[in-house]
């Protein structure tokens, strides 16, 4: 199966001088530069690498990790919604997009140094999982907040489909390229494809799963440079001190008439909480198959593969969706998919499908072993391809929502909204999982979150 890069509609043009084809072809970029980390990192190697060869049980490794994640969804609530009103108080963006790109990437290279067996492996390991997150999420606030400057309001969600689906296509080049050149079973030392680990790395030492981290540190430094020579920059507003004084007084202001913009505020509430669900259910997708399936990284890698695919067509479709029908139906049609497929997944082990049925164990190596694997594998390519358009519709709503002026500290808040109980969420399930040695009992607290973000969103007005 082919797959082509997703190409912005020829109708998307510029809604300010010097915003061209070049400079939306450089903002697309930026989801493409981070996005390995999203799919190598938190998901498909590094995180079912930690869980399996670091911690002492993948139960343990599924706690830990989200003791890590709630961590960095703390201080990403916390600060977000600040820098946001700052920058939009400035003016500028890329400014902040270069402060924050730099302790990602030294935070992604970092994790080469988390060997099996070595001391601080798992401080080291959840230190800078937690920093990189942070920081890519923070850029992102400010890459977001750039996408009115580019097109008009009724090609948003083109836009923003088409950066998605650029991204999860990042995701999917980067992951064949781990799989089939540089991670290895450790019992035949071989890739994917049969291939010794490129550059002499030891499957021994998990060295292929560990490279996740530098390549989407370096991944990140070429693809990450187009938005910083081509995307043209909102002119300088404030110096730095005035600004950080009005925009902590915009912000305080912003939140004390929350109660004036309900549609905003009934969507950041419900966007916080099924948007915690998700980033939940995808740090954890992996650790879940490793405990659960016995996947190693060569099968869960091959099943982030089907995810990127299908995850790359449905952001591309949905930004059209998103235009045909409006963000908020694209959104809860998204909700509703993944509470159906999560309930699915977590009914599913080795021997078991659907909670009660017994199926035969795996009889052979592969994905593809047991029914219990192949239904795996269906739930999972759905919920790849939701995602996607769960994520770029929610994006293109709050530009509708938010006061003109106020794009950035309301992308601020987004953050905010997506990260408040993201710390919730994790923890959540690292708690739930600790406290029943069970990965399924933990997996299963995120359908809560998709089924509460889902009833507040139904409240947001339909003309939003």
């Amino acid at each position: 199966m082919g797959t082509s890069v997703p190409r912005p509609d020829p109708s998307i043009g510029p809604l300010r001088e010097g915003a061209g084809r070049l400079a939306v072809w450089s903002w697309l970029f930026f989801d493409w530069a981070a996005q390995p980390f999203f799919t190598l990192v938190t998901t498909f190697v590094f995180a079912p690498y930690f869980a399996s060869a670091l911690a002492a049980t993948p139960a343990q490794g599924q706690a830990l990790w989200g003791y890590a994640s709630a961590a960095a969804g703390l201080a990403i609530a916390v600060l977000a919604p600040v820098l946001g009103a700052i920058a939009d108080a400035t003016g500028r963006r890329k400014p902040w997009i270069l402060a924050f790109s730099v302790p990602f990437v030294l935070a992604c290279a970092a994790l080469w140094f988390a060997a099996p067996g070595s001391d601080g492996a798992i401080v080291l390991a959840l230190a800078a999982f937690a920093v990189a997150t942070l920081s890519v999420e923070f850029a992102t606030v400010f890459t977001n907040a750039m996408m009115p400057d580019l097109v008009p309001r009724n090609r948003l969600g083109r836009l923003s489909g088409s950066g998605w689906a650029l991204g999860y296509l990042g995701g999917l080049v980067s992951l064949v390229a781990v799989l089939g050149f540089l991670a290895a079973n450790p019992a035949t030392g071989r890739t994917l494809i049969g291939l010794a680990p490129a550059f002499g790395l030891d499957a021994a030492l998990r060295e292929g799963d560990r490279a996740s981290g530098p390549l989407s540190a370096v991944w990140y430094v070429v693809f990450v440079l187009p938005l910083f020579l081509f995307v043209p920059d909102v002119p300088r507003r404030s110096a730095l001190l005035p600004a950080v004084r009005a925009g902590l007084t915009r912000l305080a202001r912003t939140a004390a008439e929350a109660r004036r913009h309900r549609p905003v505020l009934l969507f950041l509430l419900a966007n916080m909480i099924y948007k915690d669900g998700l980033v939940a259910l995808f740090a954890f997708g992996g650790i879940y198959a490793a405990g659960q399936l016995g996947w190693g990284t060569i099968e869960i890698g091959s099943f982030g593969v089907l995810l990127t695919i299908t995850g790359t067509a449905g952001a591309f479709l949905g930004g059209r969706l998103d235009d045909a029908l409006g963000p908020r139906p694209v959104v809860i049609g998204a909700l509703a998919l993944l509470i159906l497929c999560g309930l699915g997944l977590v009914s599913i082990d080795r021997d078991t499908v659907l909670f009660v049925v017994d199926v035969a164990p795996s009889a052979a190596p592969g994905l593809t072993g047991s029914t219990a694997e192949i239904l795996f594998l269906l739930l999972g390519g759905l919920i790849g391809a939701v995602a996607g358009p769960l994520q770029s519709a929610s994006r293109t709503l709050l530009i509708h929502l938010a006061p003109e002026g106020q794009t950035t500290q309301f992308f601020g808040l987004f953050a905010l909204s997506g990260k408040l109980t993201s710390f919730l969420a994790p923890l959540t399930v690292g708690l739930v999982t600790a406290a029943t040695a069970s990965q399924a009992a933990g997996m299963s607290v995120i359908l809560a979150f998709f089924l509460a973000g889902g009833a507040l969103l139904l409240r947001v007005p339909r003309q939003a």
